[in-house]
């Protein structure tokens, strides 16, 4: 794993921290909801290869 990877992931969770606070503060937790749901899709399109890697790796371990 690229430690570049883990960094924008850290960084996208920091981001997205500060955003849902900052709306949940305000009044609009319907809103801070969403922006939550969306920083997880980004994180899990970011970290799909990595996740593809690992399947085609257990599969030829276990000969599956």
């Amino acid at each position: 794993m690229d430690v570049d990877l883990i960094l924008k992931v850290a960084g996208i969770g920091m981001i997205i921290t500060a955003v849902c606070q900052i709306m949940t503060k305000a009044g609009r937790d319907e809103q801070s909801t969403m922006v939550s749901l969306a920083g997880m899709v980004v994180v899990l399109l970011l970290i799909a290869e990595q996740i593809a890697s690992l399947v085609s790796a257990l599969r030829s371990a276990f000969g599956l």
